[in-house]
C-alpha cells in the first residue's frame, strides 16, 4: 500500500468520525432552564433588589429536608404576616424532577411533600411577597 492510499484512508476515517460526532450531538436533548431566559435576564435588576432586601432581614431563610418533606422557615419578620411565595426546586441534572409551587402562609412556614424521585442535588429558589414588598432567596439543597 502506498502513502497516497494511507492518506485517503486516514482522511476518510477522520471525516467518518466527525460525521458520527455531529450525528450524536444533534440527538442530544438541550433544555433551557426557563423558556423566556432572555426576557428574565433583562429584568434581573429587580431580582438583585429582591436578594438585597432578603439579606437585610434579621435571619436567612431556612430550607431543610425533614423526613419525606422539605421544611421552609422564613425570617422572623415574616412570621405573623400574610405571605405569598413561589417555590422552585430546580434539578440541574433532570428537568422532570423540578418542582414549582405557589404557596401561601401566615405563620412563616411551609411544608412541601416530596416523592422518591426527587433525590439528588437541587437549586432551591423562593420568591415571596409580604405587604407589597418582594424578596428572593436561593441556595443549594441535596435531597436524599
Amino acid at each position: 500500500m502506498n502513502w497516497g492510499t494511507k492518506i485517503v484512508i486516514v482522511f476518510s476515517l477522520f471525516v467518518a468520525g466527525i460525521l458520527i460526532m455531529v450525528f450524536k450531538a444533534s440527538m442530544q436533548q438541550m433544555d433551557l432552564v426557563v423558556p423566556d431566559y432572555y426576557e428574565q435576564e433583562l429584568k434581573y435588576q429587580g431580582r438583585i433588589d429582591e436578594i438585597q432586601r432578603a439579606t437585610q432581614l434579621s435571619e436567612k431563610v431556612v430550607c431543610r429536608q425533614v423526613g419525606e418533606n422539605i421544611e421552609i422557615v422564613l425570617p422572623k419578620e415574616m412570621q405573623q404576616k400574610n405571605v405569598k411565595a413561589l417555590l422552585w426546586l430546580y434539578c440541574i441534572a433532570d428537568k422532570s424532577k423540578d418542582i414549582k409551587k405557589d404557596l401561601a402562609t401566615s405563620t412563616g412556614r411551609f411544608l412541601l411533600p416530596l416523592t422518591g424521585s426527587n433525590s439528588g442535588m437541587h437549586d432551591f429558589k423562593i420568591q415571596w411577597e409580604s405587604e407589597a414588598v418582594s424578596y428572593y432567596h436561593e441556595q443549594k439543597l441535596f435531597i436524599q
